[in-house]
């Protein structure tokens, strides 16, 4: 297995946290999320104790477009000169700065008000450079690696799943107190496919987008 680091970054206002994942490989590293803009420093500190510096972090990957794990991409890709890759379905998040752009309950306030919490302006739009969808294969990135499609939370949530069970579920799953679903669901439907079908899977330990990594076991206890 890839070495996994976990980075657990403050929210605004007192929120909670978000988790950022980076992933050293032999050729250099991978990201997996960003945080929020002003995070920044912070999150820049954490990569640099880790040895992730421009010139080795080979690929971005978000696994969904909300601002809270957007929020650096486009920043880490001019300095880092990596990829960013997401899946299309939530690319518009990011292209026009709107984390309700594909969302069923699209609210202009509450839109407004997700930039100016996350301070996600003009500078931190981007389009993606890689689109990722159910059974890519990152091998090519020097990770044993690929990407399930596990929408619910939005329509374009991915997660990363590696050969030696390790999960990265993003904010379909939270585990704050105890693993269960994110509290902000697009579709809470999908999202329940989704637990389903990771039921399926060969996963040992799940590492999402907010709170503590857990196993599989407890995942099964829990739903």
């Amino acid at each position: 297995m890839n070495e996994v680091i976990t980075i657990c970054l403050p929210l605004p206002y007192k929120l909670g946290t978000v988790n950022c994942y980076l992933l050293k490989t032999d050729t250099g590293y991978i990201l997996i999320d960003t945080g929020y803009s002003n995070n920044r420093i912070e999150l820049e500190k954490e990569l640099e104790r880790a040895g992730c510096k421009p010139g080795n972090l080979n690929l971005i990957i978000l696994t969904h477009g909300d601002f809270d794990h957007t929020g650096n991409a486009a920043y880490l890709r001019e300095k880092f000169a990596a990829k960013i890759a997401m899946h299309y379905d939530d690319s518009g998040m990011s292209e026009r700065g709107d984390m309700f752009w594909n969302r069923k309950k699209g609210n202009i306030l509450l839109g407004k008000i997700a930039v100016i919490l996350f301070k996600f302006g003009k500078r931190e739009r981007f389009k993606l450079d890689l689109c990722l969808d159910e059974g890519y294969d990152l091998s090519e990135y020097r990770i044993d690696a690929k990407v399930l499609h596990i929408p619910g939370h939005s329509k374009g949530s991915i997660g990363i799943l590696t050969a030696d069970g390790c999960l990265f579920c993003g904010d379909l799953l939270e585990n704050k107190d105890k693993p269960t679903l994110s509290s902000i669901m697009d579709d809470l439907t999908v999202a329940k496919q989704s637990i389903n079908k990771l039921k399926k899977l060969r996963i040992n330990t799940i590492y999402p987008g907010h709170g503590r990594s857990f196993s599989m076991e407890l995942l099964m206890k829990q739903f």
